[in-house]
């Protein structure tokens, strides 16, 4: 099975014409089985709100909920929370709607670019799926040393010790900050496939304040996506579930290109929302 969806509901103008705020995930399940969750990155998510995204979606759907910034390094602090331990109970109490409802496909834990290949870094990812329990975990590095050729088997080895589901990524390369796309999954059960875009240019903050809104420009070609055909069917047969998410939307291209690769592989999604009909259309 691939479920193919986008990082995030809010943004994709070209999905919602006519479409109340507070409507948009019922919008956006009618036409992707499978959303990735960022509000969670930003803040731990009170219950209700994931309630309701339980709730308004249909029973097939599923969630790859972003874990918290505290959670992977990119808050120094664990602010708001009282300690690190604090912090992942509360994390993993907000996703209980979701586990109720059959509805988490996994955490996604992705690390920032200073995170590199060390010691106390094996260390901490250890600890990290310590906190998370037996709740499923993927790992996403930004750090290219963890893929260097005398550290990329070291590497996969670890993840699939660890029980980590491998965060695949498609994103230019752009010096130590990014990574290859390691073609080898490492969980039997699932892997996700991230595609951020080729922005080579966009990546590397400039220190301008506007890299967040070029880093993910970019508008996939039929022939890049192709490349993608092939590459999943390879990865198909290393797990059961793949997950592609598609987070190239600082030019509103994901939707798009999310669309093109499900009719690339003549997927036709059953149990989708209903689709919500013009008044006016015929």
């Amino acid at each position: 099975m691939i479920y193919i969806g986008l990082a995030g509901w809010g943004d994709h103008d070209d999905l919602y014409e006519g479409t109340p705020s507070n409507q948009k995930l019922e919008t956006y399940a009618s036409f992707f089985p499978v959303v990735e969750l960022d509000s969670s990155f930003y803040a731990v998510q009170p219950l209700r709100n994931m309630e309701k995204w339980a709730r308004v979606t249909p029973s097939s759907f599923k969630f790859v909920v972003k874990a918290y910034q505290g959670m992977t390094g990119h808050q120094k602090s664990s602010d708001p929370f009282e300690s690190r331990e604090e912090m992942f109970a509360a994390f993993r109490a907000s996703l209980e709607p979701l586990q109720k409802a059959g509805k988490l496909a996994m955490v996604l834990c992705q690390f920032p670019p200073w995170f590199d290949c060390k010691k106390e870094h094996v260390a901490y990812l250890r600890y990290v799926k310590e906190q998370l329990k037996d709740i499923p975990c993927a790992l996403e590095f930004r750090n290219q040393t963890w893929f260097t050729s005398d550290m990329k088997e070291r590497t996969l080895s670890f993840m699939k010790e660890e029980n980590w589901i491998h965060s695949i990524c498609d994103e230019p390369q752009a010096g130590v900050g990014s990574i290859p796309a390691v073609l080898q999954a490492t969980n039997k059960e699932a892997t996700l496939i991230r595609m951020h875009g080729r922005n080579r240019h966009g990546w590397n903050d400039p220190g301008n304040g506007k890299w967040r809104d070029v880093r993910y420009l970019y508008q996939y070609k039929e022939h890049e996506l192709k490349e993608w055909q092939k590459n999943l069917s390879q990865l198909e047969k290393e797990s059961k579930t793949i997950y592609m998410i598609f987070n190239n939307n600082s030019g509103g291209d994901a939707a798009g290109n999310a669309q093109e690769m499900i009719s690339m592989l003549d997927i036709e999604y059953t149990g989708l929302a209903p689709r919500q009909l013009d008044l006016f259309s015929e």
